[in-house]
């Protein structure tokens, strides 16, 4: 039975990376905290497997597809492969009810920038005149450039060291970024953000595996879920508009956000 609940939560952490192409941690965490009543530490781990393992595969679709930008996954990955351990190590030395409040925080941030970006026009309003990474006109890959090269690898930092911490897999972080810095299509950020997904996660699975933070026995049905949502969602993501995705999880994370605090005020 247990292993079914699990089944069933990463499934619905795959759906949301199908959907946003942002990381599923951003739900599977808080359902294995909230639901499986697992400590911070050891829903991350669990959350960064399923994530990566979901992510790799959705990044091999793509690729097959030509909508992965794979030089761009690298660069960000690389760098939030350093960062990933940082973020791991960190999260062994705060404490339950720390880390909770953060994730809150992290969510309500999340929920108001998907809020901002629910409609195409508004996302558009907040990207510079021009971005750091382009793709020109009847191209696949982007032009890479110095301030290209810097902007992807600080933003790929910044999302390992959150994966880390967080086990957010990175993805809220990289899609809007991408959004706002390349002038790539919507699937082609979705793709790419899973790439790096993979590779940040990757990192995070082995700090906590250090840590001894990963059971792999409640892990990989979990994991296993996590595919299953993706592929399913692969399927849902044509059906639904980008604004309607965008709002629609800005609402669902506010009252996760919110249940979240709420188990952090008690202590966790």
């Amino acid at each position: 039975m247990e292993a079914l609940a699990l089944a069933a939560l990463g499934m619905a952490a795959g759906l949301l990376m199908a959907l946003t192409g942002a990381g599923g941690g951003a739900l599977g965490v808080p359902l294995l905290v909230l639901v499986m009543h697992l400590p911070m530490q050891q829903a991350s781990a669990m959350s960064l497997l399923a994530v990566g393992l979901a992510g790799a595969i959705g990044a091999l679709l793509g690729l097959r597809d030509r909508l992965l930008r794979y030089r761009a996954a690298l660069m960000l990955g690389g760098t939030g492969m350093l960062a990933a351990p940082l973020g791991v190590t960190l999260a062994q030395r705060l404490s339950q009810p720390v880390l909770l409040a953060l994730f809150a925080a992290f969510m309500l941030y999340t929920a108001w920038r998907m809020w901002r970006t629910g409609s195409p026009a508004a996302a558009a309003a907040l990207r510079p005149v021009q971005p750091a990474c382009v793709r020109p006109d009847g191209e696949l890959r982007l032009r890479w450039t110095p301030r290209c090269a810097l902007v992807l690898g600080r933003v790929g930092a910044t999302a390992g060291a959150l994966s880390g911490l967080l086990g957010i897999g990175g993805g809220f972080v990289i899609v809007p970024a991408l959004d706002r810095h390349t002038n790539l299509d919507l699937r082609s950020i979705q793709v790419t953000s899973l790439g790096v997904i993979a590779l940040v996660a990757l990192a995070g699975i082995a700090a906590a595996a250090a840590h001894g933070q990963l059971a792999l026995d409640d892990a990989l049905p979990f994991a296993a879920g996590a595919v299953v949502g993706l592929l399913l969602g692969r399927r849902l993501a044509p059906r639904f508009g980008t604004a309607l995705l965008r709002r629609g999880f800005a609402v669902v994370a506010v009252g996760v956000a919110t249940l979240v605090l709420a188990r952090a005020l008690r202590g966790g």
